[in-house]
């Protein structure tokens, strides 16, 4: 069951009524709500405008399940990932002089949301991301060095938000989406 959030009445953000969204697909994909409940619940959802209204959607939902973290570091040499390997929620990544490459094109993504916490000395990164992804690199302090990313100019809806943060040192981080 979801609790209420401390101001029921504060206005739901995007990122709330996606999460809500793909919580609700998930019950259904996962046999706890019928086809006709999460239709019923994602109008709800759709139209929501507070944490009140949306809160009847997502009261019969099994507890959400805790975000997945994990870290690979390095303290030289190479971090690499690529093919399909699965995606977690959060990815911290560590390296002092080595280069790193995640490719996320052909990876499991099964978040609608990623958060990429990358902690870099030297070396350059590279992080090619799926072709409809979102990337937000506000958190993301570099320098030396400033970061190489070009939006595309039309994106699709529905892609994955790829949030890069963190620090690097010296390196340069380079971001591309697949099939550009």
């Amino acid at each position: 069951m979801t609790p209420l959030p401390e101001n029921p009445q504060r206005p739901i953000s995007e990122d709330d009524r996606d999460t809500a969204v793909r919580r609700l697909q998930e019950a259904y994909a996962e046999g706890h709500i019928s086809h006709e409940e999460m239709d019923g619940h994602l109008h709800t959802a759709l139209t929501a405008r507070t944490h009140s209204e949306l809160a009847p959607a997502l009261a019969a939902l099994p507890a959400e399940k805790p975000a997945t973290t994990s870290t690979i570091a390095a303290a030289g040499g190479r971090i690499r990932r690529g093919g399909a390997w699965r995606v977690p929620r959060n990815l911290k990544v560590e390296s002092a002089f080595g280069r790193v490459h995640l490719d996320l094109s052909r990876a499991v993504v099964e978040h609608s949301v990623v958060d990429i916490e990358l902690q870099l000395g030297t070396g350059r990164a590279k992080i090619t991301v799926p072709r409809d992804a979102i990337v937000d690199i506000d958190n993301l302090h570099t320098g030396w060095k400033d970061t190489h990313y070009k939006p595309p100019r039309r994106s699709r809806p529905g892609g994955p938000t790829i949030r890069i943060s963190g620090t690097m040192g010296f390196g340069r981080l380079k971001i591309r989406h697949a099939g550009r």
